[in-house]
Order: structure tokens, then C-alpha cells, then sequence
């Protein structure tokens, strides 16, 4: 896939840039945990972790131990915790990736004491408090009995007490603050029942930039380490760079009558004589299909806009008012190209989704190259 024009360019200066920025607006006490689960949201898991770890990172969250496992191999030696829960038959990968579960049911943390117990050794855990999402996490009204068992397990070693705001990108701030009132309102019943976690967090990448209340004693971006942002109001919060655009080249071009129709389903059909470029990436690569005939690609520094259904592996573009478009020319599908830009967001917009779908969703045979 060397040659291959489709590929994604990741720029680490932007990653360091993007840390430094929202490590900057937390106290010097706050602890970062950088979220690197989906593979990094489409921009290489490792390839982060080690630019990341390299700045300081103290923790990464990821969603399975599979995901740990690959930080290992790669030489992450910075706590790796498990973001998405653990089956009894992933107790095992714990001990031997070392990696730290996040639970919410008793039988696990059994389980885990139990193995911990069996290889003389102890296990840092972090225990979840669902406070609104409806998710993974204990009820807080169960917070009192599950510690009340928790607390004999002496394999088990508390770091840290956690949740997970629903909606903290909106503006509308009042079920944000409520899930932030309840959050606090149980670890502060948990400490009283004799239980002090070292850490307590609840700031994902919005709640880091805009509820300085919420950042408390970790905070765990994710979006935003990669430049981009949860709601567009946030740009006014912390400045951010975009670290990934996605390329490729012109493959072929054709001169079409007009009435011709183009890709499936005809769902495009020539108004006028037209230049259609053929682009060699596709929804395998990651790219929409509900872009089809809606979103737009950059060429010779301006707007092509895409013709017809996107293809697996191909999608045209109508280049007819674009002069002298040749095959090799270089398409920027997300980044920039002479004056304009096309983001992320933008791609979400016109595909109906969201930023972090297209990132996570640009597949693994399109080669991520870092400069």
C-alpha cells in the first residue's frame, strides 16, 4: 500500500500541539489520561501513545485489552487502562499486558481478586458510577453496597472513581452540572463509608474545555487531542489544530455528453458536457456513502463537488469548472489545499454523523503516514 495515492497524513506537531493546549487550561495537579481506544480515532493507536508519552502522558484509556495489548507490544510502559469492561475470560490479559479494568459489578472484581490473589501479586482497578448515561457503571445508589463488598478484597488496590458526562458539548448546561452534582454527591458518600480513591474524574474532551468545576483530579480527552471539536462552540474554548488529512490522486478523467449518467443507481445524471474525475478511495477507505451526490473534494485548490453514489472503492467528482485537471492530481478529501479547507465537522455535516464517526471510520487499508 506504499504506493498507494489514498492515505491518511497524521501530523504529530499537531497532536503535541493539541495536548499542550488542553494540558495548559487544567491545575498542575490534574492528571491527563489521552484516548487512544478505535485506534486512536483513526490515527494510530501506538503511533500516538509514543508521541504522546514522549510529552508526559500519564494514562491511556482504551476500550479493550486487545487495544492495551497492542501499546504494550509497541513499548508503552504508561498505565493502560480499560475503558469498556472486562469478561471473565479477559481476567488473564490483565496480568499479563498489565493493564488496569474499570469495573461496576461485584462478580468482576471476584474474579480479578481472585486471579490476583492465585499469582501473589495486586491489581489497581478504577470502579464507574453511571450518574446519567445509562450505560456501563454502577447505579449510585449501589455505590454503598458494592464497596461495603469491595472493600475485604485486599488484591484489589482502588485508584480511581470515575464517570462519563452525556451531553457536556451542549449548551444547555443543566443535565451536565446535575450528572457533575451527583458524581460528587456519591464519591463524597463513598468517602464517608471509609473509602478515599486516589482519583476521581469525570472530564471527557468538552467538559476539559468548558467545565473548569469538572476537570477534578484526572481528566480524559479524546477528540480533542486530534484537533477536533465536539460542538462548534467550543472553538471559542481552546484553540485547536486539525491532526489528520485524509488524500488521495486523480486515477482517471472522462469527458461526459450531457444526459450521461454516472455511478449506481444513475442517482447522477449530466446537465451539461462535463469532466468527471474517477478517485481511487471508496466507503471501503472510510469515506461516506451518504456523501454521495452531498459532499465535495478539493482539487487544484477548489471545490469538486462528488457526482453520483460513492463506490466501494471508487467516487467521481465533477471537475468540469476546475481548468486543466489531469490525472496524478493531488485530492484533499479532508485538510486543506491553497486557500480552502474541508474538516472534519464538515464531512460529518454533509454525511449526517459526526466527527468522531468519519476519524474512526477511515479503514485500515488506507496506509497513515506521520510527519
Amino acid at each position: 500500500m506504499e504506493n498507494r495515492p489514498t492515505c491518511a497524513i497524521i501530523d504529530t506537531e499537531a497532536l503535541r500541539f493539541n495536548y499542550a493546549q488542553l494540558k495548559a487550561g487544567i491545575p498542575a495537579t490534574t492528571k491527563m489520561m489521552a484516548v487512544v481506544k478505535a485506534n486512536a480515532y483513526g490515527h494510530g493507536g501506538l503511533e500516538t501513545a509514543t508521541v504522546l508519552e514522549g510529552l508526559g502522558c500519564g494514562f491511556f484509556g482504551v476500550a479493550m485489552p486487545e487495544e492495551g495489548a497492542a501499546l504494550r507490544a509497541g513499548g508503552i510502559s504508561a498505565p493502560v487502562v480499560v475503558l469498556g469492561g472486562i469478561f471473565p475470560e479477559q481476567v488473564e490479559e490483565l496480568f499479563t499486558f498489565d493493564l488496569t479494568p474499570v469495573i461496576f459489578d461485584i462478580k468482576t472484581a471476584r474474579l480479578i481478586n481472585d486471579f490476583a490473589k492465585a499469582s501473589g501479586t495486586r491489581k489497581k482497578v478504577h470502579v464507574k458510577i453511571d450518574t446519567g448515561m445509562g450505560r456501563l457503571g454502577l447505579m449510585p445508589g449501589q455505590a454503598a453496597h458494592f464497596f461495603e463488598e469491595f472493600k475485604p478484597m485486599a488484591n484489589l488496590e482502588l485508584e480511581a472513581v470515575l464517570s462519563h458526562f452525556s451531553e457536556s458539548e451542549a449548551k444547555d448546561r443543566s443535565f451536565t452540572e446535575g450528572q457533575l452534582a451527583l458524581f460528587l454527591d456519591t464519591v463524597k458518600a463513598i468517602r464517608a463509608a471509609g473509602i478515599d480513591p486516589p482519583i476521581v474524574e469525570i472530564a471527557n474532551s468538552a467538559a476539559a474545555a468548558a467545565y473548569p468545576e469538572a476537570r477534578l483530579g484526572m481528566v480524559r480527552p479524546g477528540i480533542m487531542l486530534y484537533g477536533s471539536y465536539p460542538a462548534p462552540h467550543l472553538a471559542a474554548s481552546i484553540k485547536l489544530r486539525p491532526a489528520m488529512s485524509l488524500k488521495t490522486s486523480v486515477l482517471h478523467i472522462k469527458t461526459l455528453e450531457a444526459g450521461t449518467p454516472v455511478s449506481y443507481s444513475r442517482s447522477f445524471i449530466t446537465k451539461r458536457r462535463s469532466v468527471i474525475a474517477v478517485l481511487p478511495i471508496g466507503y471501503g477507505d472510510g469515506l461516506p456513502r451518504s456523501l454521495s451526490n452531498k459532499g465535495s473534494v478539493l482539487v487544484r485548490g477548489a471545490r469538486a463537488p462528488i457526482a453520483g453514489t460513492v463506490c466501494m472503492d471508487l467516487t467521481m467528482c465533477d471537475v468540469t469548472d476546475i481548468p486543466g485537471v489531469s490525472a496524478g492530481d493531488e485530492v484533499v478529501v479532508i485538510g486543506a489545499q491553497g486557500e480552502e479547507q474541508i474538516t472534519a465537522e464538515e464531512v460529518a455535516a454533509a454525511a449526517g454523523t459526526i466527527s468522531y464517526e468519519v476519524l474512526c471510520n477511515i479503514s485500515a487499508r488506507v496506509a497513515r503516514r506521520y510527519i
